[in-house]
């Protein structure tokens, strides 16, 4: 008799992973200024830690929120009682005036229209939950965040159908390659229930075009049963402001609002990237569906954010003239960060795929690769994490078509740090650790790669 049950032992949840290996093996030798100088530099973690001493400031000049006090009178058991699972409705206000800030108040958000989650992880599986069966599909562009594998799939059932983006368009969405993965469920049986993208990008650094949204627009409106899910928990990382496009904003200046596309339409989003707070846990749905919301909010009742943290953070969120400055220096200080690293970068001969956004960049190394396969992206992946002590993240963890390109993170560590990670990688490449050979070109894909989760389960699983 098995002791634990089919979905505790089953393998869909993406933890063998390069993506995690990795952070397995940082956290094993972890590197630390003083007290272990030749660890392993952790830029594998898409972390914002850029702009703590503002946020540190800000609870120096408002002691009452961060001591749970209201005019100077303690609300703490007012705060340590039961709290209904819609949340606070002055958190509410100020997490949609905020994302509306984000957006140059471009286009406005409901508070009605929001449900609380715990982070962006609970946020997008809660979705697939309300969106689709166990054995429906959603496509997702490549690459794309490895965490969706477990987020949008492991309990929920849904499976993931890649949109193949390539190199040669800057791994651009285009209408072929929409079409394509539409058709290649199809061939598989899948019932299609929605399109996944994540703008900005994760692992491009990139913010989605007009003309992509514009494929997916025309995609959604023309398939009547498909929901499109924007994933812009990095809204706040663009480097500037007017380069950055919602969805919402789309529904809006097409006019859409009393079309059926309006509702099945949703946002996901979160402060952990923004703001720099993962371990608050505050993630958010936002729907124009009253059903979607209805079924969410239910549903959340399995990740609240706690009522501590809702009432801090609608403080902060509250203060205007902090919002405004946080949110001009952090792209500052971004911008900033990824010069630096793209910068050291080519000085080392290696080149990025052009970014305005995120705390990461789209390193291309497939000039270092022995051969044009991805098990010569591995050799190379396990030479920089165990030579050269930098965890990064390699391509086929992120599902990309291309072995050779790498996620860098670049924005969870000081200035010095950066610098340390760029002389250790310069001296490995200088040494000529690896031998390049460009004479295989026969691209070897790894069953992890492209592996659709039906096809991965037990057959009692499926």
């Amino acid at each position: 008799m098995d002791l634990l049950s089919r979905k505790a032992t089953c393998n869909s949840h993406g933890q063998d992973s390069s993506y995690f290996l990795g952070w397995e093996e940082y956290e094993k030798n972890p590197y630390d200024v003083l007290k272990n100088p030749h660890g392993i530099i952790q830029m594998g973690l898409a972390e914002n830690q850029l702009c703590f001493d503002l946020l540190e400031s800000w609870l120096v000049q408002n002691p009452d929120a961060a001591s749970f006090k209201r005019d100077g009178q303690s609300i703490f058991r007012e705060l340590a009682l039961f709290q209904d699972y819609h949340g606070l409705s002055s958190f509410k206000n100020a997490l949609a005036n905020f994302m509306s800030e984000n957006r140059q108040n471009r286009v406005f958000f409901d508070s009605n229209n929001l449900v609380l989650t715990a982070g962006a992880t609970s946020a997008n599986e809660t979705l697939m939950f309300c969106l689709a069966n166990p054995g429906d599909a959603f496509l997702l562009p490549t690459p794309y965040y490895p965490g969706f594998d477990r987020d949008l799939k492991w309990r929920t059932g849904v499976e993931i159908v890649p949109i193949q983006c390539l190199s040669s368009n800057g791994f651009r969405i285009t209408k072929h390659a929409l079409e394509e993965a539409y058709e290649q469920a199809k061939k598989l049986n899948l019932n299609v229930k929605g399109v996944l993208i994540t703008n900005p990008s994760n692992p491009l650094g990139t913010t989605t075009t007009q003309t992509e949204l514009n494929i997916l627009f025309e995609f959604i409106s023309k398939n009547k049963n498909i929901h499109l899910v924007s994933d812009e928990i990095y809204s706040g990382t663009a480097f500037s402001s007017s380069e950055f496009i919602s969805v919402m904003e789309i529904l809006k200046n097409n006019q859409l609002e009393n079309t059926d596309v309006f509702n099945r339409v949703h946002i996901v989003y979160s402060l952990s990237k923004d703001l720099g707070l993962p371990g608050f846990r505050v993630g958010a749905i936002y729907s124009n569906d009253k059903d979607v919301i209805s079924a969410a909010t239910k549903m959340s009742s399995f990740g609240l954010v706690s009522s501590q943290t809702q009432y801090l953070l609608s403080s902060l969120l509250s203060d205007k003239e902090f919002t405004k400055t946080y949110l001009r220096e952090n792209q500052s200080r971004l911008k900033y960060r990824q010069r630096m690293l793209v910068t050291g970068l080519e000085a080392i001969g290696i080149g990025c795929l052009k970014s305005n956004a995120g705390l990461f960049c789209w390193v291309d190394m497939r000039h270092l690769l022995s051969s044009k396969t991805f098990e010569a992206e591995m050799d190379l992946w396990k030479k920089i994490v165990y030579e050269v002590k930098l965890n990064i993240s390699p391509g086929s963890a992120c599902h990309c078509e291309e072995p050779g390109w790498f996620r860098v993170c670049f924005a969870n560590m000081s200035e010095e740090t950066l610098k340390l990670a760029l002389k250790r990688l310069k001296k490995f490449v200088d040494n000529g650790a690896l031998t390049c050979s460009r004479k295989k070109t026969m691209t070897t894909i790894s069953n992890w790669v492209f592996r659709l989760s039906f096809h991965d389960r037990d057959a009692e699983e499926r």
